[in-house]
Formats: C-alpha cells, structure tokens, sequence
C-alpha cells in the first residue's frame, strides 16, 4: 500500500484529490494538511510514500516544503499539485527535489499514475506540464541544444534516460533492458553527472526536449 500525505490549502480541493486517491486500491491518504509546515510535520510523524503538496501555500509552500522534506531525508517522494499559470514555479521546482507534478485539473488518472511513479523512485511529469517547462524554458520557441547535448551519452545511456523520461522507475527500466537494478542506478547517476543535473525530473525534461521518450510508453 502506497501512503501518502496530501497538502492543499483548499478544503474542497483536497475532497477532491482524496477521492481520486481513493479509487486506486494501491493508494491510502493517511494525512492531511492545509499548510506546508504541517506537510512537513506529518512526513515526519507518519513517514509516507509520497506527499502530494499543492504548490502555492500559506507560510510554506509546497516548493519549499518539498525542499525541507528532501533535507530532512524522510525518504518521502514529492509530488507538486500545479497550474497552467504557475509555469515559473514549476522550473523553479526542478531544483528544489521534486519527484513529479501533476495538473490539479488535469486527468484523475494522472494524478493516480504520478503517485504510483514517484513512489516506486521515478519521475513523473503530466504531459501537458511537460509541454509548458519546455516552452518555458525554451521561451516559448523550439528548444535548441538538447540533442547536442545528450550527443555525448552512449547509445545504452540515451536509451535509459529515454526511459527515464517515460517515468519507469529503476526497477522497470532493468526489465525492459535487461539488465540488473544496480546496473541502471549505475547509469542513472552516470547521466546526471554527465549532463550536470540534480535529479529525474531535469532528466525527464532533458529526455523530452531530446526526443529521446519511447512511443510505445
């Protein structure tokens, strides 16, 4: 059972993720908050899964929020609730130790999928979210450099960052490849480094500039 902590200063939107998170028989919420403090005190007194944090939060928000649980090495994967509006925040995100983010009006069955994604240690980004960052990032127009820039990896290692992209975690991306867990965490870390980025989710960003996301996933 995945346990998660859900954190939206919105009353009726947490009704509503709750429900959603209700409808996967993998998923129990075991707490709830409407502040990015007290996220962060129920990750520590119930160590979950997952903290599904809403971006925008009085106090602490669910960026800095994220933040502090990474800090604090809970082992709890985050994973941001956003906006089309929030675009900033999100590549402001990607370093703060996010696993993944989700549209808070996006498909239910994202939302299920991306807590299913970062708790088993992959990233997971909404299509839609992922299409926005790279606009973002790109100001809009087409982003240049991606491929030059995975140009250096090995056929093997363009593969796996593909496959990182796609959200599998390292336990699915060693039974695609066949390969054992421990190979690709080694591949993994070899493309962060290579690449000079701080974790999966700058990974998946890097992997859907490139074109690197198989169709099949």
């Amino acid at each position: 059972m995945i346990k998660v902590v859900l954190a939206d200063d919105e009353a009726i939107v947490r009704v509503g993720v709750r429900a959603v998170l209700a409808a996967a028989d993998d998923v129990e919420v075991v707490a709830e908050a409407d502040n990015g403090r007290s996220a962060v005190d129920l990750v520590l007194r119930h160590r979950p899964d997952v903290a599904v944090l809403d971006i925008r939060m009085p106090g602490l928000t669910g960026l800095d929020a994220a933040a502090e649980i990474r800090r604090v090495g809970s082992g709890t994967a985050t994973l941001i609730l956003t906006t089309f509006a929030e675009d900033s925040y999100i590549t402001r995100a990607l370093g703060e130790g996010a696993s993944g983010f989700v549209l808070k009006t996006g498909d239910p069955h994202e939302l299920i999928a991306g807590v299913r994604a970062v708790a088993a240690g992959a990233a997971y980004l909404s299509p839609l979210v992922a299409r926005r960052v790279v606009d973002h990032l790109s100001g809009g127009g087409p982003r240049l450099g991606a491929d030059e820039r995975v140009s250096g990896l090995t056929a093997r290692e363009r593969e796996v960052l593909g496959l990182v992209g796609a959200g599998l975690s390292n336990g699915e991306i060693a039974k695609r490849i066949h390969v054992v867990e421990g190979t690709v965490k080694v591949y993994v870390s070899a493309i962060l480094k290579r690449l000079d980025l701080r974790n999966r989710v700058q990974a998946a960003i890097v992997a859907y500039e490139a074109g690197l996301i198989p169709a099949e996933t």
